[in-house]
This record gives structure tokens, sequence and C-alpha cells, in this order.
């Protein structure tokens, strides 16, 4: 299917690849709605159990044929994205559909609303379906990728709900964990009774062995801004598990000549090499810090709890830089400060888009954009600051832009502006 080209509504192609990307995409305007990407895996026509539900806040379906990989943006131009990978789809499983959702707004909002599906190993374009007539709609059904006597397809479908993320999960079998209002209580009052007679001494009955605890699927999610820098983690269910921490970044247009003598590009680079590190200091008053320079990637099962797992030096893998805390030993931790540095590659953080998202395993996702930075020469930023309230454990976003001092690293500068009082000698990777 040539590039140019774009689907009908109920028009199916083959997908003769063995995995492909699933990318939906939209252009930003003013007032328009965030869209978020999802895929529900099918056996029949329902899923199994909302383990078969891949979104925001379960990126990743447990046979790892489907995973939700994050937003990227260049310029006006956002994409969400799906990988799915059919030899590790489950046997059972028929039908994987495509789905988009708007937060905070309707789809007549958003323009320039698509989907495609993209061979990895080429970059070539196998099936796109536009979306162009959407009003009230909260929730799309874009698409479905399906089996058919063996061989996997793609088609286009465009179904729209009015009733949001919830309402189109709801259809397919997936418990949502929405926040309703209690009703009034309508207790009357209690008629006066008789005195009750003593009773015979008898042996209480077995109960019944309680039914297991079904945990429903949490939609809600938390954008912190300027205006609301702040969000407690056990009012958003993150109270244990994994808290994985990502930052995901692209450069910009680059400018050159006079464009570039103003100053107004500078981060351009293909070798451009962003740290994802963490400041953390323990109940213990113990200090350090997880970073990959001097290979201190942390540990999870052992203090400080907090664990690096990868070095992106692009920014062109969304699943690339993360950080990890063991909320399981929360009680453990005083204050972690988040933040990152230019390795090389650039001299400032100038004309990068970055997205820092703080996904707890058992709770809604906190993500933020940080601001385009306007300090010169900026190379280290502080983006998120974890401290104690309590028992509980306060996120703050910071999205601090700092400037080193002549002969003074970046962890240095952190460290002096958040007061850390650590000792620091040089190191390499």
């Amino acid at each position: 299917m040539g590039a140019s080209m774009t689907m009908q509504k109920g028009t199916n192609v083959p997908v003769p690849a063995p995995a492909v990307r699933v990318e939906l995409g939209w252009r930003t305007s003013p007032g328009a709605p965030d869209v978020d990407a999802s895929a529900l895996l099918l056996v029949s026509g329902k899923v199994r159990s909302d383990a078969d539900f891949v979104f925001y806040n379960q990126p990743a379906h447990r046979s790892g044929a489907v995973r939700h990989e994050g937003k990227q943006t260049t310029g006006g131009a956002v994409t969400d994205t799906l990988a799915v990978d059919f030899a590790r789809m489950e046997p059972t499983v028929d039908r994987v559909v495509v789905a988009a959702s708007a937060d905070g707004g309707t789809f007549g909002r958003v323009t320039g609303l698509y989907v495609r599906i993209v061979d990895p190993a080429n970059g070539s374009e196998i099936a796109r379906f536009e979306s162009a007539d959407a009003t009230v709609e909260t929730a799309f059904i874009l698409g479905e990728l399906y089996l058919r006597q063996g061989a996997w397809k793609f088609r286009a479908v465009g179904q729209g709900y009015d009733t949001g993320l919830a309402g189109l999960a709801t259809d397919f079998g997936i418990s949502v964990d929405e926040p309703r209002q209690a009703p009034p209580s309508q207790r009357s009052p209690a008629a006066p009774q008789p005195p009750a007679r003593p009773a015979a001494p008898q042996t209480a009955p077995t109960p019944p062995p309680a039914p297991p605890v079904v945990q429903a699927v949490r939609l809600t999610k938390v954008t912190l801004t300027k205006e609301a820098p702040s969000v407690s983690l056990s009012k958003q269910g993150g109270t244990s598990g994994a808290l994985r921490v990502n930052l995901n970044w692209e450069v910009r247009k680059q400018f050159k000549g006079w464009g570039a003598k103003l100053g107004r590009a500078v981060a351009m680079h293909a070798d451009l090499d962003l740290d994802l590190c963490a400041l953390y200091e323990l109940t213990d008053g113990s200090k350090g810090v997880v970073q990959a320079l001097g290979n201190a990637f942390g540990s999870l099962r052992q203090p400080p709890y907090i664990h690096l797992d990868g070095d992106d030096r692009t920014g062109a893998l969304s699943t690339g830089e993360n950080l990890t805390v063991n909320l399981d030993h929360k009680d453990r931790l005083r204050r972690v400060l988040i933040f990152v540095t230019v390795y090389e590659g650039a001299r400032s953080f100038a004309d990068l888009h970055a997205t820092v998202t703080l996904q707890p395993q058992n709770g809604a996702a906190i993500d933020f954009s940080l601001d385009e930075c306007t300090v010169p020469s900026s190379t280290v930023c502080a983006l998120a600051l974890i401290t104690r309230d309590g028992g509980d454990l306060t996120v703050q976003r910071e999205a601090r832009y700092l400037v080193p001092q002549r002969g003074v690293s970046p962890q240095r500068t952190i460290d002096a502006a958040y007061g850390w009082g650590m000792n620091w000698t040089p190191g390499r990777k």
C-alpha cells in the first residue's frame, strides 16, 4: 500500500510483517484535548481479563505481544505508538482493537487524526486510515488487527463513543474503577424492639471463603503543571510495586548561519546524549546518586531501592532512558530528586522537547512536559522531587534549568541547588 493512499471505513489489507508499529497521530491546536492510544486483545469478541487491556496505566501485555511505547512530538505533530509482535501473540487471541481516547475534550476539536501500520524492519507503511468526521466522540475504535485463516489483516473501523475510554473498554468486558459518589443513607429510625430472650449456645458455622479481590482498571492519569505542580502517590494508587520514571526527548529544527549565532538552536546533534539521574536520601541518613556515569546504576532489592534501567543516547527509544523506584521500600526513602544532564552532543537544553512520565505499577500515570529552555548554557535540569510526607510520597514537578559555573560539574550544581551535601569525584562511562 502506498504511503499516499488512505483506507476507507470497513476496508482491510493484509499485514505481512511479523511485527508492526501502530502509530496514532494528530496535530496540536489551541484548545484541543490530548489523545491516548490503547489496545484490547480479544478472544471471540471479549477480553479474557483486565490484563488484556494495554494503555498508559498498563503499558505492556503479559505475553509481550503488545506494548504501549509512548508519545513523541515534532513541531505541531504528535504520535502515540503501540508495538505489536505477532510471534508472541497467544494462540487464542484473534483480534487486537486499536483505540484512541480524548483527554479533556472531544475528537471534534482534534485535527489530522489518523492511525497507520508500519513495518519496523524497513519503515514502510502497510496501512493508513484517517478519521475526519468526528464531533462529540470522546473515544474511537480506529481499526483492528485480526486473524483470518492463519494470516493477520488490518481493518479500518472508525467507530466513535461519547462515553470515553471507560465506555469503550466496558463494552469489551473490562472492569473500570471510576470514582463514584456514595448514595445518601436512607436508613429509617429503628422502631423500639422488645428485649431479646437469651439464645441457647450454638456452634457458629464456618464462614465461606472470601471471594478473590478483583482489581479494576484505573483510567485516571495526572498531568502536573505550573498551576498544579504536585500530587500524592497514594491518592493515585501508587503505594507499592515499581514506579517507572521515563524521560523522552527529541530535538527541534536546527537553525544555521545567523540563527545559530543568535543561539536559537544548539541541540540538533546525532550524538546528543542525555543522562537521567537521581539523587537520593534514605531515612537512615545515607545519601548517594544513581546514574550511568561511574556505572552507579543502583539496585531495587537493596539500598537505595532505585535502579537505572538504560542509557538512551539518541532519545529515539520511548522505552530507553528509565529509572525504577521500588515502592515496596518507600518507608526507607526520605527524598529523591530526579534530574537530567547533557552528557555530550549539545551545549544546553535549548530547542529540546522532553516529556517526563512517572508510571506506578498500581496507580495512575503522572506526566508533565518540560518548558522550552530559555536559560543559555543550561546543561542540567531538575525534573521532579519525590519527598516523604508522613507515610506517603509526594511528587513535585520541578522543571528547573541550572547553569554550572566554570569547572563545576552538573552533579555538583544540582547538589548545591537542593542542599544534598555530597562529596564528588570525577567519573566516566
